[in-house]
């Protein structure tokens, strides 16, 4: 569904704080442009090359899954590394503009992933701390990934949820570790203090999910 250019400009503004974002108005026209899903499948073979023709990634949790993905979120992460705001040099050459194209480009190629169907059988942990990690998650990750970990569209949450066990883990350690530049800092606030057995049992809960 399109938004109006008002709804937009004031979500920004008010997420601005808390996403770093650092190039919030190519996010705005992005978001305000109309996608054309036929040009988003000419360019997705750019990603393919790394998340596969299926938009699965790789169970290892060397490529993470975006089949789905919410196209907001899609949207920021793509902007975030062009920007260099969130480190990936492996994505880099991928969103430079002149390989992938603008703003258009970007709503375009976001909108064909954002409807493709994610995988049901994602890489997953040993089991055996799946229903800890069940609580973990409804303590401190529900509140803005959602009750089954269904993400928040508006607010650039992703959905989690069918996620690589081994890409979770990675990234909440990158968070931890201030790796992840562009990380929201409510989350770095609740993930700082958890353990490594805390961590691997959310990840492996949201991998089953």
């Amino acid at each position: 569904m399109l938004k109006s250019a008002t709804s937009i400009s004031l979500l920004l503004s008010t997420l601005i704080p808390l996403c770093a974002l650092s190039t919030p108005q190519e996010i705005r026209s992005a978001l305000e442009l109309t996608p054309n899903i036929s040009n988003g499948k000419r360019i997705y073979p750019l990603c393919a090359s790394c998340h596969m023709k299926s938009g699965w990634g790789k169970p290892d949790g060397s490529f993470p899954v975006i089949a789905g993905q919410h196209r907001e979120v899609l949207i920021k992460q793509l902007s975030d590394i062009r920007a260099k705001d969130r480190v990936n040099p492996t994505m880099y050459p991928f969103t430079d503009p002149a390989s992938i194209g603008g703003a258009q480009a970007i709503a375009d190629v976001t909108a064909y992933i954002a409807q493709m169907s994610p995988t049901d059988n994602p890489g997953k942990g040993d089991t055996q701390q799946v229903s800890h990690g069940e609580k973990l998650y409804q303590k401190n990750c529900q509140q803005c990934h959602g009750e089954k970990a269904e993400g928040n569209a508006q607010a650039f949450y992703p959905k989690l949820k069918r996620q690589h066990y081994a890409y979770l883990l990675r990234h909440m350690k990158w968070i931890q570790d201030g790796y992840r530049k562009n990380s929201d800092p409510l989350m770095v606030d609740v993930i700082k203090p958890l353990q490594q057995n805390e961590l691997e049992a959310i990840a492996d809960y949201l991998s089953r999910l």
